[in-house]
C-alpha cells in the first residue's frame, strides 16, 4: 500500500517548466501590441518612445508590467507633444476662437469689405480699411464708426491679457498738411487716436498692454500704382499678439 500510495503522488506532479517561455511569449506580444499602436499615430516621437520600451524588453532586461510609467504618462505618450508645444496648441485655440467672435461681428455688421482677420506668426491680426475710419488726409475716427472702437474694446477685455498693437499703414501718396508733414505721422496719429478710442471705450482694458506705431507707405500690401492697390495700402492693423511667458518668451519660442 505504500508503494502504491507513492507512486500516484508521483503521478499528480505536473511539469511546469513550460510556464516560463510562455510569460515571456505573452510579454513579447504585449509589447508587440504596444508598438503597433503607437504606429498606427502618425507622431513620431511616440513611436520613438515605445520602439525604446520594446528593445529594452527584448534585451531581457524586465517585463511588461516593469514599464507601467510609460502608461502613467499621458502628455509624453498620448500627446507626445512638450508642456511648451502644449502651451502653444493651447495660445492658438484661444486666439481661435478671438477670431470667430470678430468675424461673427464682422458678418452680423456686414463689415466684410471693410474688416479682415488672419492668424498670423505673431498673433491675430484685424485689418480695417481706413476709409471706414478716417475722411482723407485725416487722423480723427468719425464719429459714425465709434461704436466699431467700442465692440473692439469688448472683445479685447482678455483673460488673460495679451498685448495689442495698434499700426497705421498709408499710401504712397505724399503728406504736406499744417497737421501732418509726412505719412508717418499721419500713420502713427491714426493708430494713437484709434488705439485711445478702444481704451475709453472700455474701462477695464488695462493700458499697459497697449502700443501703437506708424509705418507710412513703407509695408505696403499691395502695388501703389494703381487706384485699387493704394486703397488696400491705405489700412489700420490690431494685431492680438502671443501670450508671454514667465521668462519673457512667446509660447511658441
Amino acid at each position: 500500500m505504500a508503494k502504491k500510495s507513492k507512486k500516484k503522488k508521483h503521478d499528480e506532479h505536473v511539469d511546469e517548466s513550460w510556464l516560463l517561455p510562455y510569460s515571456d511569449l505573452m510579454t513579447l506580444l504585449l509589447a508587440l501590441f504596444i508598438v503597433l499602436f503607437a504606429s498606427s499615430s502618425i507622431d513620431q516621437e511616440k513611436l520613438d518612445k515605445m520602439s525604446a520600451v520594446f528593445n529594452e524588453i527584448l534585451d531581457g532586461g524586465t517585463g511588461f508590467m516593469d514599464h507601467t510609467s510609460v502608461v502613467e504618462k499621458p502628455d509624453a505618450v498620448t500627446d507626445g507633444i512638450s508642456a511648451e508645444e502644449a502651451a502653444y496648441l493651447q495660445d492658438q485655440q484661444e486666439l481661435k476662437e478671438i477670431q470667430d467672435r470678430l468675424d461673427n461681428f464682422i458678418a452680423v455688421n456686414e463689415l466684410e469689405s471693410t474688416f479682415a482677420t488672419k492668424m498670423t506668426d505673431e498673433g491675430l491680426l484685424i485689418t480695417i480699411r481706413d476709409s471706414i475710419l478716417f475722411d482723407p488726409g485725416q487722423a480723427d475716427v468719425k464719429q459714425d464708426y465709434v461704436e466699431i472702437a467700442d465692440e473692439l474694446s469688448k472683445i479685447l477685455k482678455l483673460d488673460p491679457a495679451r498685448h495689442i498693437v495698434v499700426t497705421g499703414h498709408t499710401d504712397n501718396i505724399p503728406q504736406n498738411t499744417e497737421e501732418f508733414s509726412s505719412n508717418w505721422e499721419l500713420s502713427v496719429m491714426r493708430a494713437v487716436n484709434l488705439m485711445k478710442m478702444i481704451i475709453d471705450s472700455n474701462p477695464e482694458l488695462d493700458p499697459k498692454f497697449f502700443s501703437a506705431k506708424g509705418y507710412g507707405e513703407f509695408n505696403p500690401i499691395a502695388s501703389n500704382d494703381t487706384a485699387a492697390g493704394r486703397t488696400q495700402n491705405r489700412r489700420v492693423e490690431v494685431l492680438i499678439q502671443q501670450l508671454v511667458q514667465e521668462d519673457g518668451s512667446k509660447v511658441n519660442e
